[in-house]
C-alpha cells in the first residue's frame, strides 16, 4: 500500500501541474466574461459621453426583455438550428455510414468528405451567394430579396460546410461498436433496418448527443454566414441574435447594452450545454446498465 507522504506529494504535482492550466482559463475566458459582465451593468453609450458610465444594475437586461427586435432575433435563430441541425445529423450519420463499410476507401472519404469544413465560413458564404445569385439569374427567382427564401441559401452553406464534422464524429462512434454484435444479429436474421435500430443507433446515442450539442451551440452564435451573405436583410429578415448584437455594440456604440445581449446567448448556450451533459451521463449510464 501507499504511504501517506506518497499520496500528498501525488496531490502536490497534480495541483502543480493544474495551475498553469487554472490560470490560462481564467485569463482566456473569466476574465472577458467579468469584464463583459460589469459593462451589462452600467450605461455605457459612447454616443452620449457626457453621461460616464452609471451603475444601473439589470435595466440593460430588462431592456432586452423587452426589445421586439431582440426577440425577433432569438426567434430566426432557434428556428435555423432547428432546421439546420437535424439536417446534419441525418446527412452526417448517412456518411458516417457510408465511410465506414468502404474501409479500404476510407482514408480517402475522410479527406474528400472533411474538405468543406476546412474551408473559410467566410469563403464558404461567399461561394453559396455565387451559386444563389447564378441560380436566380437563370430563373428570374431573387432569393435574397425575399424574406420567405432568404434563409434557404443560407442554410445549405452551413449543411454543406458542417455536416462533414458531423460524420467524422459518428464515424468516430460506429469504430467503437463491436462488430460481433452485428455478426450476432445476421445470425439471429435481423436486416440492416433492423441493426440499425437496435444496435446502431442506440449505441451510437452518446456520439450523437454531442455532435448534436456541438452543433446547436454553433447554430446558436450564427453570425458570419448571415452577415457576409445578406448583411442581416433584407430589412432584419436574417438577423440572428450575435448579429443584433454586433450591430448593437459596434454600430449604435451601446456598450452596456451590447454586453447584456451577449451575456443573455453566453446564458442560452450555457443551459443547453449542461442539458446536453444531463443526457451524455444518462445515456451513458444506460449503457453500462445494459
Amino acid at each position: 500500500m501507499r504511504t501517506s507522504g506518497a499520496v500528498k506529494a501525488d496531490v502536490r504535482l497534480a495541483i502543480l501541474l493544474i495551475v498553469p492550466a487554472l490560470v490560462i482559463v481564467i485569463g482566456v475566458a473569466l476574465t472577458p466574461l467579468a469584464a463583459t459582465a460589469w459593462e451589462a451593468l452600467h450605461l455605457h453609450d459612447l454616443r452620449l459621453p457626457w453621461l460616464g458610465m452609471p451603475f444601473i444594475g439589470a435595466g440593460n437586461f430588462g431592456e432586452a426583455f423587452t426589445d421586439e427586435r431582440f426577440g425577433a432575433a432569438v426567434l430566426r435563430t432557434s428556428i435555423f438550428a432547428a432546421i439546420s441541425v437535424p439536417i446534419e445529423l441525418v446527412l452526417g450519420l448517412a456518411l458516417a455510414l457510408v465511410m465506414h463499410r468502404i474501409p479500404q476507401a476510407r482514408g480517402f472519404a475522410r479527406v474528400a468528405t472533411l474538405l468543406p469544413f476546412t474551408i473559410p465560413t467566410v469563403v464558404a458564404a461567399l461561394i453559396w451567394r455565387f451559386i444563389a445569385e447564378s441560380i436566380a439569374q437563370g430563373t428570374a427567382a431573387d432569393w435574397f430579396a425575399n424574406r420567405a427564401t432568404v434563409w434557404v441559401p443560407i442554410i445549405l452553406a452551413d449543411v454543406w460546410k458542417t455536416t462533414p464534422f458531423v460524420a467524422l464524429l459518428l464515424l468516430a462512434g460506429l469504430q467503437a461498436i463491436d462488430e460481433e454484435l452485428y455478426d450476432a444479429a445476421r445470425m439471429d436474421g435481423a436486416r440492416a433496418t433492423r441493426q440499425l435500430t437496435t444496435i446502431t443507433l442506440p449505441l451510437l446515442a452518446p456520439a450523437l448527443v454531442v455532435a448534436a450539442t456541438f452543433r446547436t451551440l454553433d447554430a446558436l452564435r450564427l453570425f458570419d454566414l448571415p452577415y457576409v451573405m445578406t448583411g442581416g436583410g433584407p430589412g432584419t429578415a436574417t438577423e440572428p441574435v450575435s448579429l443584433y448584437a454586433f450591430i448593437v455594440l459596434m454600430q449604435r456604440l451601446r456598450f452596456g447594452y451590447g454586453s447584456a445581449l451577449s451575456l443573455l446567448v453566453f446564458a442560452f448556450a450555457l443551459v443547453i450545454a449542461l442539458i446536453a451533459v444531463r443526457m451524455l451521463g444518462r445515456t451513458s449510464e444506460g449503457e453500462q446498465r445494459s
